[in-house]
C-alpha cells in the first residue's frame, strides 16, 4: 500500500513511514513536554543553486537476460548486506516475455534455529502491501468493462450502508481509484496478526473516516478509498472480494501461487517468506491487513511478472485481464483541470497507477509496504517492459528500504531507458516565476492527514518548508519523498522541476494564495494554518509544560522548605481555588503523558482501547476547566497583595493551563470522535 504501512506500509509513500513517524512523533512530543527545546527544526545545507538540471541521458544498455542479471547481481547482494535487509526478489519483463526472475538473500535467515533458506523467486511469496491496489483497480475496471459499474456514478448507488459525507458533490469510483474522494487517514485495524474475524463490510462501516476535502480536488492517499472500491466489487459481483480477484484476476493472469486470503491457504503457508525488521533480528508473525483490497496480496516474483505482462496487454494466462480500450482507460490520467485545476499539470493518478515517468519515458507504477515488506512495480507501456522488486525487511536505517527500491527502479530506467534526447523546457517569464515563488513561500503539511481527532497533533511532525532561493527558485526542505532539501525551477506556469533531478511539482493558487502543491500522483502539500505553525504551537506547548512541571516539583520542595523553616501553614483563604488549580495542573500533565504513550502506540500500529483514550480526555478536560480556578486564584492573590512571587507564580500557572487548553482545543485532543 503506499506511504503508511499500506501505502500503508515502506517508503515515504507507504506503511513504513507510518511506523517510523510514530517514533518520531513520540520523541517530538516528549521533547516538548520535557522542555528540551522548541526552536525551528534544523535542515541539511541547501543544494548548489546552479546545479544542472537534465534527465539521465546516454546510450542504453541492451535489455537482455545476461545484462540485467549481471547488473542486479552486482548491485543487490552488497546492498542487502549494507542495509541489513534479509532478502529480495526481482522480476523483469520485456517484449512479451519474462526476461528474468532473481532471488537474493534469505526468505528464512535461520534465526529461529532452522536452516537458512535462500530466496527463490519462483517459490517464495512476498507481501505486496499497496501494490495490491493495482489488482483491486483491475477488478473494478473489469466490471466497468462489462457495464456493471460506472466510474462516474455516485458510489452510494452500489453500497448497502450509509457513507457519512461532508460535501454535496458525489463521490465516484473515479475518485476512489485516484485518491481524491477527500477522506482523512485511518490507522486503526490497518495491520495486525489476527486474521480469524476479517469482515470487509464491518471494517468499512465501523468508524469510517471523515471527509475533509471536496471530492476530486485534493490528492490525498487513502487506503479506505481503495478498500471501498474493493467492497463495491464484492457487492456488484455477488462474490467475496478475495474469491472474485482470485478467479478473475490472479488465475486469469496465470498467477497460481498468489492470493489475497489471510491467513494463507494451506498449500501456500510453507512458501511465504518471513518478514524481518533487520536481517539480524527474529522473524515476525504473518501480517494481517484489516481491509484486504488495499494491501493483502501475497505473491512470488514470477507471478508478479505475469501480472506486469497482463497489464502490458501481452498474452499471458488463459484470458486478458482487460480489453484494449479498458486497459488504455486504466492507464491514462483519470482527472483533469476541471477538478484539479493547475495540479493537473503535475504528476497525476491513472485509475490505479501512479505516474512515475523518467527520462522522457512513460512509466506507470505503484509502491507498497506492510510493516516489514516493501515492494515496487513499474511498467513501461510504450516500451513493453516492466520491473518488480520486493524486500522482506526494513533495514537498519529509517529510509533503507525506500532508498534501495528507488536505486533499483531508477537505475533500471537510466540503464535501459535513458533520455532519447535533450529537450530543455522554455521556462517562464522571470518576473512571473519570481511572483509565483514568493506566493509559494511558507510551511506545508501533507494532505494525507487526520483532522477530526486527537491525531491531528501528528501534523506537527514532518512538515515541509518552502522558501525562495536566488530570487525565483524554490528551496523545499525536506524535498518530496526525501530527507534532504531540494531546489526547484519553474518550467511552465505553476509547474516546477527539481534542479539536477527529474521530480516535478505543480501548484494551484487562488486569489494570490497557494492552495496546494502536488508532489506525487496521490500526495499534496497544503498550507499550515497560522495558529498551527511551529512558531506558535510548539513554544506554547513547551513553555506550558515547563511551567506545569516546575509547579509540580515546587509542591514537595515548598513543603520541605516551610517545614524546615518552621513557616506558618498556608492561609485558608483561596484554598479551594489553589486545590482545584493543582488538580488541573496534575490532570494536564497526566493527559500529555497519556497522549505521548497512546500516539506512539497507535503509530506503531498497536491498538489503544477507547476507554483509555476517554480517560485521557477527561484528564485533559480537567486541565482546561482548571483555567477558571487558576484565574480566581490570581485575582485573589492580587487583591490581597500577597507579593510579586506569589502573583507571578499564579500568573504563570494560569498561562500554562490556558496554553495547554488552547493546544488541546486547536489540535482536537478533546474532539468527540476518538476513531483513528
Amino acid at each position: 500500500m503506499r506511504s503508511l504501512p499500506l501505502h500503508a506500509p515502506g517508503s515515504p509513500r507507504s506503511a513504513r513511514p507510518l511506523v517510523r513517524l510514530g517514533a518520531v512523533l513520540a520523541t517530538a512530543v516528549v521533547l516538548a513536554v520535557s522542555a528540551a527545546g522548541c526552536g525551528t527544526p534544523q535542515h541539511n545545507p541547501a543544494p548548489p543553486i546552479n546545479a544542472p538540471a537534465a534527465p539521465a541521458s546516454g546510450t542504453a544498455s541492451a535489455l537482455t537476460g545476461a545484462d540485467v542479471n549481471a547488473w542486479l547481481d552486482g548491485l543487490l547482494p552488497a546492498a542487502l548486506d549494507r542495509t541489513d535487509i534479509a532478502g529480495a526478489t526481482v522480476a523483469v519483463v520485456t517484449n512479451g516475455k519474462i526476461l528474468t526472475t532473481r532471488g537474493y538473500g534469505y526468505a528464512d535467515t535461520g534465526a529461529g534455529g532452522n536452516a537458512a533458506v535462500p530466496v527463490d523467486p519462483d517459490r517464495h511469496l512476498f507481501r505486496m502491501g499497496s501494490v495490491s491496489k493495482l489488482v483491486t483497480a483491475t477488478a473494478v475496471l473489469q466490471l466497468v468493462q462489462s457495464g456493471k459499474l460506472d466510474l462516474d456514478a455516485d458510489v452510494k448507488t452500489y453500497l448497502d450502508f450509509e457513507l457519512p459525507l461532508r460535501y454535496e458533490r458525489a463521490v465516484t469510483l473515479r475518485h476512489l481509484l485516484t485518491h481524491t474522494a477527500g477522506f482523512e487517514e485511518r490507522i486503526a485495524g490497518l495491520i495486525g496478526t489476527d486474521g480469524g474475524d476479517l469482515n470487509l463490510r464491518r471494517a468499512l462501516m465501523t468508524d469510517p473516516p471523515e471527509q475533509i476535502y471536496q471530492p476530486g480536488t485534493v490528492p490525498a492517499y487513502s487506503n479506505y478509498s481503495n478498500a471501498l472500491a474493493g467492497y463495491i466489487v464484492e457487492r456488484v459481483s455477488g462474490t467475496r472480494f478475495e474469491e472474485y480477484v482470485q478467479r478473475n484476476v490472479l488465475d486469469r493472469a496465470g498467477m497460481p501461487s498468489s492470493t489475497f486470503e489471510q491467513p494463507l491457504p494451506a498449500a501456500l503457508r510453507d512458501r511465504v517468506s518471513n518478514g524481518y525488521d533487520t536481517s539480524a533480528g527474529p522473524a515476525t508473525p504473518f501480517e494481517i491487513v484489516g481491509t484486504p483490497p488495499p494491501g493483502a496480496l501475497s505473491a512470488p516474483a514470477t507471478d508478479m511478472a505475469r501480472f506486469m505482462l497482463a497489464q502490458l496487454g501481452e498474452p499471458v494466462g488463459f484470458a486478458p485481464l482487460l480489453d484494449q480500450p479498458t486497459r488504455e482507460l486504466m492507464q491514462r490520467p483519470a482527472l483533469d483541470a476541471t477538478s484539479l485545476g493547475t495540479l493537473a499539470d503535475g504528476p497525476r493518478m491513472t485509475l490505479g497507477f501512479f505516474a512515475e515517468d523518467r527520462n522522457g519515458h512513460r512509466i506507470l507504477g505503484h509502491g507498497g509496504d506492510t510493516k516489514y515488506f516493501h515492494s515496487h512495480l513499474q511498467i513501461y507501456p510504450d516500451d513493453r517492459a516492466g520491473i518488480f522488486l520486493s524486500l522482506n525487511s526494513n533495514g537498519s536505517g529509517a529510509l533503507d528500504s525506500h532508498e534501495l527500491r528507488e536505486s533499483i527502479v531508477n537505475g533500471f530506467a537510466d540503464r535501459y531507458f535513458p533520455a532519447r534526447d535533450d529537450q530543455p523546457t522554455a521556462g517562464v517569464d522571470p518576473a512571473t516565476t519570481a511572483k509565483h515563488a514568493a506566493l509559494a513561500a511558507g510551511t506545508y503539511e501533507s494532505s494525507r492527514a487526520i483532522q477530526s481527532n486527537f491525531l491531528t497533533a501528528i501534523g506537527l511532525v514532518g512538515r515541509t518548508t518552502v522558501s525562495v532561493a536566488d530570487g525565483d527558485r524554490l528551496l523545499v526542505e525536506p524535498g518530496p519523498l526525501s530527507d534532504s532539501p531540494a531546489l526547484y525551477q519553474e518550467v511552465a506556469p505553476w509547474v516546477w522541476r527539481e534542479v539536477g533531478g527529474q521530480r516535478t511539482i505543480a501548484m494551484r493558487a487562488t486569489d494570490d494564495r497557494v492552495e496546494a502543491i502536488s508532489f506525487d500522483s496521490a500526495f499534496a502539500l497544503l498550507p499550515v494554518e497560522p495558529a498551527r505553525a511551529w512558531v506558535v504551537a510548539v513554544p506554547v506547548l513547551a513553555l506550558s509544560t515547563v511551567v506545569l512541571l516546575l509547579t509540580v516539583l515546587s509542591w514537595p520542595v515548598g513543603a520541605i522548605v516551610r517545614r524546615r523553616l518552621g513557616s506558618a501553614r498556608r492561609e485558608r483563604a483561596g484554598r479551594t481555588a489553589r486545590i482545584l488549580s493543582r488538580v488541573a495542573v496534575a490532570g494536564t500533565l497526566l493527559a500529555f503523558a497519556g497522549w505521548v504513550l497512546s500516539i506512539g502506540s497507535i503509530m506503531s500500529l498497536q491498538d489503544v482501547p477507547g476507554p483509555v483514550l476517554r480517560a485521557i480526555q477527561v484528564l485533559q478536560l480537567v486541565g482546561l476547566l482548571g483555567v477558571l480556578p487558576a484565574a480566581v486564584r490570581l485575582v485573589d492573590d492580587v487583591r490581597r497583595h500577597l507579593g510579586w512571587r506569589r502573583i507571578t507564580a499564579s500568573g504563570l500557572i494560569l498561562f500554562a493551563l490556558a496554553g495547554a487548553g488552547w493546544f488541546a482545543v486547536e489540535f482536537h485532543l478533546l474532539a468527540p470522535s476518538i476513531s483513528y
